[in-house]
């Protein structure tokens, strides 16, 4: 009688981490993951040859990547989700494809709960048909492994593809938050699994507050990017400098970096400018570009014109510039600055 051994091999499945680690290759998640209705795309994905066009935007190399980005980026989270006509969504995403707007950022959490509008969603309509065109970024927030996967496995079926070219940790917290990220098959080697596996081009990590934190993410040495809130407040009177801290061991590190919250100045400052805000994002030294976000159409023509106009301010412009933020500075409208803030589900 043939009788089947039983080996330590078979015990170590038991185990969580191991098992994570063992039971998805590229081949049986992405078919697992996406179903028989969605074709697998052609590119091939760790050679960056895709059909990325600028049309004549300004550009950056997206630190060691080697991919070529516009100098901004769509932010399709709560103003996009906004939109509550799909039509006129959809229309402002192909306009903005066409006219080389081709970097896209969302998040598994970009959701609307009022009108019922998911980000990842609405961008799959898109991304289905022209996958090859574009540069896609999204976010996990969930730290427990089992229900990371499962973001990542929504986040592939709401986007209708079988890869990303970033995937992000979405905004990191603190020094436990590494902690609890950093142990042996939690979030940290999730990501570099799907990255071996070619489920993910480049990884990542986003942030909104904590400057040590950020830095210590960078420090590792481990992601390719890195999105962080730009310092919209009073630098001498709050520690959180990212922006001297975090963004130059990014870049010792060769990540791309990208900034937000570039334009939130004006909801305390009426008087400022977007053009203006935007123009002095995109001059702040060392950052790849800015991520942005939209709600319309003409916001979306309104930002090409920025870019194709756009030259750099000389350092004291910048000064300049950084004196009419004073207001913004004194101000307390910095929700993302709370331990308590989530950057998702918006209703």
């Amino acid at each position: 009688m043939n009788l089947q051994k039983h080996t330590p091999f078979d015990n170590q499945k038991k185990d969580k981490n191991m098992e994570l680690k063992n039971r998805l290759t590229r081949r049986t998640f992405i078919k697992g993951t996406i179903g028989a209705g969605v074709a697998l795309s052609s590119v091939n994905l760790l050679s960056g040859c895709a059909g990325y066009d600028a049309k004549g935007l300004p550009t950056a190399m997206l630190g060691s990547t080697g991919v070529r980005i516009p100098r901004m980026a769509l932010g399709l989270g709560s103003r996009f989700c906004n939109i509550d006509k799909e039509d006129e969504a959809l229309e402002m995403l192909s306009y903005a494809l066409d006219n080389g707007l081709y970097y896209w950022d969302t998040a598994h959490t970009y959701v609307n709960t009022k009108n019922g509008v998911i980000s990842e969603e609405r961008l799959g309509k898109i991304v289905k048909e022209r996958r090859d065109e574009i540069f896609l970024s999204t976010k996990i927030s969930a730290r427990n492994p089992d229900q990371a996967m499962k973001e990542i496995e929504g986040s592939l079926k709401r986007l209708q593809t079988d890869h990303l070219d970033i995937l992000k940790i979405h905004s990191i917290e603190s020094q436990e938050d590494i902690d609890e990220m950093s142990q042996k098959g939690h979030l940290i080697d999730i990501l570099q699994k799907m990255k071996d596996e070619g489920v993910a081009r480049f990884i990542g990590f986003s942030g909104h507050g904590n400057a040590g934190a950020m830095t210590a993410m960078a420090q590792r040495g481990d992601f390719d990017s890195m999105l962080i809130a730009m310092n919209h407040w009073n630098r001498k009177a709050n520690p959180q400098q990212r922006q001297e801290q975090a963004i130059p061991k990014a870049l010792e590190k060769g990540m791309g970096v990208m900034l937000m919250k570039a334009v939130r100045p004006r909801e305390t400052v009426k008087e400022l400018k977007t053009t203006d805000l935007i123009k002095f994002a995109l001059s702040v030294p060392g950052p790849n570009g800015v991520v942005v976000g939209v709600d319309s159409l003409e916001v979306v023509k309104s930002n090409l014109e920025i870019l194709r106009n756009f030259t750099p301010m000389d350092n004291e412009q910048l000064e300049k510039f950084a004196m009419a933020l004073d207001p913004f500075f004194k101000g307390n409208n910095l929700p993302w600055m709370n331990r308590s803030y989530c950057d998702g589900h918006w209703g």
